[in-house]
């Protein structure tokens, strides 16, 4: 009796060791279906609310390799990691663990696909509007209107808040064939206190260069009606010789208007041929801090308007203030509408006294009468903000910030006041 009692407890117990392996691979079976159902799901489902991306991550665009146009939207995507993580439904620790290995196969998959252009198994989360992003090509926004003149092509605008005024160098345009091989510089002032310029240098060669430089100066709201933007176009050849372009001087008084707007303006090139009314005269000036020598040259004048046979002579006086300090005179050509003086005059000048004095041109006749003042036939002032603007200014400057360094300009003769 004893021993079948035994093997019907044996029996019992070989039975249901055999259900409990039973029920163990069943529900590991289970379990390893769930998950991966569980994984394809949350690759395929489209989230309805946006998931919360750390400020540290950064999103994945996903995109195609091959030459492709721009589309009019572009699938936007977050790697799996980004998933948002309910904490409420992770109930038990079976739940994080699954959660766990998911986040480690998708981050294996975006390693193993480092280097190319597209990434398996994103999440989705909607588009971008390419649109609203791509910028045009620069020729299609500011092409150079058509023409023979040197233009260039920027933008200012003034910042009231920081009291900035921001300068945005683009290109030029319709540079002369001569300058295309050569390396173009462009050198910007603000007029009248800005000596030090500030230099932007052609992203390549050929007729129309281009920029793309943006320069700031701090000017108050108060001085910016009376300044002058001034932009020097030059071209430097292999061997590091400079050649003038030409200049664009560009008042900022009442021109604010269109800031924010691109703007295109004509160079001043000193081979414009069309003289002024009363004729134009060439000039040459050079300053030698050391020896604190101001040099004036006169090569020649051109389109004058002579009353008399009796010649022309160019009367040079250097003024501090209102008081002449010295007074030169070249000698008188006779009867030559373009006369060439190539006459070379010296003024001592201290440096203090750079932003106090001026020179005073004048292009006189003699009188028949000796006893008589000559005719003058035009005046031109060159010197800084306290006596001149635009080109006669700028002139100035050039040779004070360019020591040593002959700097030659034409200029247009005015009437005496």
């Amino acid at each position: 009796m004893a021993d079948r009692v035994l093997l019907l407890a044996v029996g019992v117990s070989v039975a249901l060791l055999l259900l409990l392996l039973l029920g163990l691979l069943f529900y590991l079976w289970r379990r390893e279906k769930k998950k991966k159902q569980k994984g394809r799901s949350q690759y395929e489902e489209l989230l309805s609310t946006v998931p919360s991306v750390p400020a540290s991550s950064a999103p994945v665009i996903l995109v195609s390799q091959g030459s492709w146009a721009m589309p009019s939207e572009i699938p936007f995507t977050l790697p799996p990691r980004f998933m948002p993580q309910n904490h409420a439904e992770l109930k038990n620790e079976e739940e994080r663990e699954e959660e766990e290995e998911v986040r480690m196969e998708a981050q294996r998959d975006i390693l193993a696909h480092r280097g190319s252009l597209s990434v398996s198994r994103l999440f989705p989360v909607g588009t971008v509007l390419a649109g609203l992003y791509s910028v045009p090509p620069l020729n299609e926004v500011v092409a150079p209107p058509p023409g023979m003149a040197t233009r260039l092509c920027f933008s200012v605008e003034y910042r009231h808040s920081s009291e900035q005024l921001m300068v945005s160098l683009l290109r030029l345009g319709n540079l002369p064939p001569r300058f295309h091989g050569n390396v173009t510089l462009v050198e910007l002032r603000l007029l009248p206190d800005d000596r030090r310029p500030r230099q932007a240098k052609a992203r390549g060669t050929g007729p129309d260069p281009e920029f793309n430089d943006c320069f700031v100066f701090q000017v108050s709201g108060v001085c910016v009606p009376q300044s002058t933007l001034s932009v020097c176009v030059l071209s430097v050849e292999q061997d590091g010789k400079r050649h003038a372009v030409g200049r664009v001087l560009f008042p900022l008084e009442g021109e604010l208007g269109q800031a924010g707007r691109v703007l295109w303006r004509d160079l001043e090139t000193e081979d414009d041929t069309q003289c002024s009314e009363l004729g134009d005269v060439q000039i040459s000036l050079s300053y030698s801090p050391s020896l604190q020598r101001l040099s004036v040259v006169v090569p020649r004048a051109r389109g004058l308007q002579l009353l008399t046979d009796a010649g022309v002579c160019v009367q040079v006086s250097l003024q501090i203030h209102t008081q002449a300090v010295k007074v030169k005179r070249s000698c008188v050509v006779k009867r030559e509408i373009d006369p060439c003086f190539d006459h070379r005059m010296t003024f001592k000048l201290r440096s203090q006294h750079l932003d106090e004095a001026c020179l005073r041109f004048e292009l006189q006749q003699p009188n028949a009468v000796r006893s008589e003042p000559p005719v003058l036939l035009g005046v031109l002032v060159l010197g800084p903000f306290m006596y001149a603007r635009g080109p006669q200014l700028q002139h100035w400057m050039d040779m004070v910030n360019t020591p040593q360094e002959p700097v030659q300009l034409w200029h247009a003769l005015g009437r005496a006041t």
